[in-house]
């Protein structure tokens, strides 16, 4: 009998089985037939922006690509014959090469301060050159040709109308953030926490927006220095060689189109806005890795499918819609960005969705007061792998372990941890450690580091 229930309805409901032979057996039979989603297991939780804004949001359990890679591989094993390398990618880099060239011979005797510099620049050079930048990522993960030898020439040559040499180093960093993603110090596509203090205001993420490709192309320097190796030496040799003969042959003019161009793909740019849309947190949710499927992919190598991406690195461009369609119960339960140009902006602003509006008007005594802001500290970080989030068999994620779930008496024995007063009845708290603050937060699987601690809304006064 449910609370608030009567007597005389559980007796009603007997009665009414008692005298309608099969119903349970019909009833089971019924729910067994109903397919459950896979996907569900991997939808994102919600998530309370940090009160003061001064961190990022920290998780005890490992990223969910690894956990649900499996879990697709058993249940759609033929999306194996999606991986491999796609033809395609060479005859659309040769073109769109051609294209950068041809206004850059263009533009030789354009004046720099020009408007037609600046609007070619941005209209043709930063689309064109963030496609580079992209094309340069699939052939990184060794989608253009069979070969690693092969890939690593193509991504040196798909660098030159870039004008900066990136393209061995990036291989090295990128690789890393799928491998390492969130974890703190490794993955250099996390920002820094000084990052965070000096640019969390509107006019601090409209600087970061603006400027974000000096601060991806700079910060890895800074957090994860790595030995220049002889692939290296080779990429900075051939675009030194190649800028040299520009200045040569072109003029001044054509190089600092290459180089304007670079910058306007990586500033504020249409598609620059995959930048943020891809880890950023969005939607009060503990999301870490978003898609977007609008009509901006065709210029992008489809990095908009993120998640997809994130999953099956080895899968090209052109196959992944197909791994989309096949896999689709698992991808559908995940929040989607509807445009960069959008997120860019809400981005800046600090102008959440209509959820966290919501979310503001829950029980939990975190949601009260938190701070519906978008910004900085919307990146998902980690120390180490984290605990599993599924079993060798990829059944998808698993509760937060007991070892994590802390009382005041267990952590009374550990040092540096705050103290959280047990509520009767009440679930054990989750105590989270920072660099800079210790924190006391509910039993759920992922909680703002920030200096507060609070019970569950559930949880008896």
């Amino acid at each position: 009998m449910l609370p608030g229930g009567s007597s005389d309805e559980s007796a009603d409901e007997a009665t009414t089985r008692a005298t309608t032979p099969g119903l349970e057996e019909d009833v089971k039979v019924d729910e067994e037939a109903v397919p459950q989603p896979r996907g569900l297991e991997w939808a994102p939780r919600e998530v309370q922006p940090p009160l003061d804004g001064t961190d990022f949001l920290w998780s005890l359990t490992e990223e969910p690509h690894r956990s649900r890679r499996k879990a697709i591989l058993k249940a759609h094993p033929e999306v194996t014959k999606l991986m491999g390398h796609e033809p395609l990618t060479k005859w659309v880099v040769l073109f769109v090469t051609l294209v950068q060239f041809s206004t850059a011979y263009y533009l030789r005797n354009t004046p720099f301060w020009s408007w037609k510099f600046w609007i070619l620049a941005y209209v043709i050079g930063g689309t064109a050159n963030q496609n580079t930048f992209l094309a340069v990522h699939e052939i990184t993960h060794n989608l253009a040709f069979r070969g690693v030898r092969a890939n690593r020439i193509f991504a040196i040559l798909t660098n030159l109308p870039i004008g900066v040499p990136f393209a061995m180093m990036f291989k090295k960093y990128h690789i890393e953030h799928h491998k390492f993603l969130g974890e703190d110090g490794i993955d250099t596509d996390l920002p820094s926490r000084l990052e965070l203090l000096v640019l969390q205001t509107v006019l601090g993420k409209a600087f970061f927006a603006t400027f974000q490709i000096f601060f991806y192309a700079l910060r890895p320097g800074f957090i994860r220095y790595q030995a220049p190796t002889r692939w290296i030496a080779l990429n900075f040799a051939v675009q030194l060689s190649f800028n040299t003969l520009v200045v040569k042959t072109l003029g001044w003019y054509s190089m600092l189109y290459f180089l304007l161009s670079s910058h306007m793909a990586g500033s504020l740019h249409p598609c620059a806005g995959h930048f943020i849309a891809e880890h950023y947190l969005f939607e009060g949710h503990d999301q870490e890795t978003w898609s977007y499927y609008g009509p901006l992919n065709a210029l992008a190598y489809n990095v908009g499918l993120h998640n997809e991406h994130h999953d099956f690195p080895s899968i090209p461009w052109t196959r992944l819609w197909k791994l989309h369609e096949i896999a689709e119960e698992f991808y559908a339960p995940l929040p989607s960005h509807p445009s960069w140009p959008g997120v860019t902006w809400r981005f800046i602003t600090g102008q959440s969705s209509d959820h966290f509006i919501t979310f503001e008007g829950s029980l939990d005594p975190l949601a009260v007061s938190a701070d519906p802001e978008v910004g900085m500290w919307c990146r998902l970080k980690r120390k180490g792998k984290g605990d599993t989030r599924g079993d060798e068999g990829g059944e998808g994620p698993k509760p937060m372990p007991e070892a994590t779930r802390m009382t005041k008496e267990h952590a009374s024995q550990l040092s540096n941890l705050c103290f959280c007063t047990p509520v009767p009845s009440c679930p054990a708290f989750l105590c989270l450690n920072s660099f800079s603050s210790t924190s006391c937060f509910p039993s759920h699987g992922f909680r703002p580091v920030t200096p507060v601690c609070a019970q569950l809304p559930d949880c008896d006064e």
